[in-house]
């Protein structure tokens, strides 16, 4: 009995599926309900009812319905132009439910979500935005380092493992 122990403890181990120990997936919420929940990471489900494209290639997903003013429309969806090639075409979407995956932000008196990659359409993170402010002075050929760390400097000049002062007299023999 004592030998078949291990067997039917590495059988029940293993046997068990990685996902019966992961966590559940965190439910979709309505657009209404997102609106609610600024600088979360959220997940919504919602209807397209109207992809609108501007001159500038910016482009929102327009999550209300045509009864719905536009001022009593509470959460939209927006794609910079720049995003385009990772982000695809949107026209797709047109008249069907989606769900995006990204961080809900305040937008002019509304709150949204900005949808930056494709990958947000299947649960994924968006597209990571460096933040202009650390960033500034910053380019990837200069040779210092972007922030002034005390630390990093040479405090004038090479200093030596041990200084002239720091060593030790040997006895004369």
């Amino acid at each position: 009995m004592r030998s078949k122990l291990p067997c039917l403890l590495a059988v029940l181990v293993f046997g068990i599926p990685t996902t019966t120990f992961a966590g559940k997936a965190k439910p979709c919420v309505s657009a209404d309900q997102a609106a609610q929940m600024p600088n979360k990471d959220l997940c919504i489900s919602a209807h397209v009812y109207d992809v609108v494209e501007l001159e500038d290639g910016t482009r929102f997903l327009d999550l209300c319905s045509p009864q719905t003013s536009d001022e009593n429309c509470r959460f939209t969806v927006i794609s910079p132009g720049q995003d385009r090639g990772q982000v695809g075409e949107l026209a797709k979407y047109r008249d069907t439910n989606v769900q995006i995956r990204g961080i809900v932000q305040p937008m002019r008196g509304r709150s949204g979500m900005v949808l930056n990659h494709s990958r947000q359409f299947s649960g994924g993170p968006p597209k990571f935005q460096p933040n202009p402010l650390l960033a500034r002075g910053f380019s990837a050929e200069q040779e210092q380092p972007p922030v002034a760390d005390p630390n990093l400097r040479t405090h004038g000049g090479h200093r030596a493992f041990m200084s002239n002062k720091d060593q030790e007299r040997l006895p004369a023999k």
